[in-house]
């Protein structure tokens, strides 16, 4: 069986990888053959074959490292990245940076019905800007700087596989998620479990009443309000 998507990512610090692409539903898909995942150590790419460096000083001078282009270079034709990058052709390489794209629901949603994606997780002050001919997308996980790209590069392959067809069990959950279509790509509604009565807190009675176009019109009133309160920006973008 191939899989729907491969996925490589391409980092100095692969260990940081080992437990969370194993565990839970990326875990599952990894195991259903669904997906591809393989990690690579930019490290292993390098010309200094006593210390495996991938950075140098700036050129004109500053603070902090520079990741160098070569290496990097080598990794993209590992995962099969062209030698002269031609729009369309090849793997989707993506660069973790906080001077990207946000990732969004609709960006993890467009990236899981591609077959290969390239994630490079930048270090220090950055990558060599002459590796921008390569790149086909910056994404950016949140207005923050992390101390590299390694947890962005988590949180968007999470994002994107659990859209890959058979990962979630209940296709029709994804739907009704935060920021998805089922509510207007706002946030989610409240959920409840049993019991009905916990604390001297009751569940509203219109998800107990068996009426399923009142626990649809609660559930959709619910979504509205908690996007409302809690993310008005989102309905400001309507």
């Amino acid at each position: 069986m191939k899989a729907e998507l491969r996925v490589d990512i391409l980092t100095i610090f692969p260990r940081m990888f080992d437990g969370p692409l194993t565990e839970s539903l990326v875990g599952k898909a990894r195991e259903k053959g669904l997906v591809d995942l393989r990690v690579r150590d930019i490290r292993d790419f390098s010309d200094d074959t006593k210390h495996h460096g991938v950075d140098d000083r700036p050129y004109g001078g500053g603070p902090g490292m520079v990741m160098k282009a070569e290496p990097i270079f080598r990794a993209f034709r590992a995962c099969g990245v062209p030698a002269r990058k031609k729009k369309g052709k090849g793997p989707v390489v993506i660069f973790l940076s906080p001077q990207g794209k946000p990732l969004t629901q609709p960006l993890a949603d467009s990236l899981a019905r591609k077959k290969r994606l390239v994630l490079l997780c930048g270090h220090y002050e950055g990558i060599d800007e002459r590796l921008a001919g390569w790149i086909d997308l910056e994404v950016s996980v949140g207005d923050v700087v992390y101390t590299g790209g390694e947890i962005p590069a988590l949180a968007l392959t999470d994002a994107v596989v659990r859209q890959v067809p058979g990962t979630v069990k209940e296709r029709d959950s994804l739907t009704w998620d935060s920021f998805s279509s089922g509510w207007e790509g706002g946030l989610d509604c409240s959920h409840y479990t049993r019991p009905a009565l916990w604390r001297g807190k009751k569940v509203p009675a219109a998800l107990l009443s068996g009426d399923h176009k009142a626990i649809a019109a609660w559930r959709e009133e619910r979504a509205r309000k908690n996007t409302k309160e809690k993310r008005p920006d989102l309905l400001k973008s309507k």
